[in-house]
């Protein structure tokens, strides 16, 4: 009978949490993170704003006047939102859209 290990293995047999260390060390991904940590920012304050207000997505996008799938998006935190949606958002969410401007690598 084979060892059985903790270790989750990808259908390719290399540990899942191997493939996620050498990714984290790329250059290319670490691009990428940096683009999308804004965007994960925004996403952590909107649900949790929309949780202290106990909002379904589907409640918030009827407020802002989008779709669900909108919301989700952007709660994901993989996809940019224009100033005029996070605006919308803030106001259905009784906060103040705030955009600054500060110095790279602080």
């Amino acid at each position: 009978m084979p060892r059985q290990t903790n270790a989750a293995h990808s259908p390719i047999g290399d540990a899942i949490a191997d493939g996620g260390r050498r990714r984290a060390h790329s250059t290319e991904y670490q691009r990428e993170r940096a683009r999308l940590d804004p965007f994960e920012v925004i996403a952590r304050q909107v649900i949790l704003r929309r949780g202290e207000l106990e909002l379904t997505q589907k409640e918030l996008a009827e407020r802002v006047g989008t779709s669900h799938s909108a919301i989700s998006r952007l709660e994901s935190g993989q996809h940019r939102a224009s100033f005029a949606t996070l605006e919308r958002v803030g106001e259905a969410l009784g906060l103040r859209l705030v955009v600054s401007l500060e110095p790279i690598g602080t």
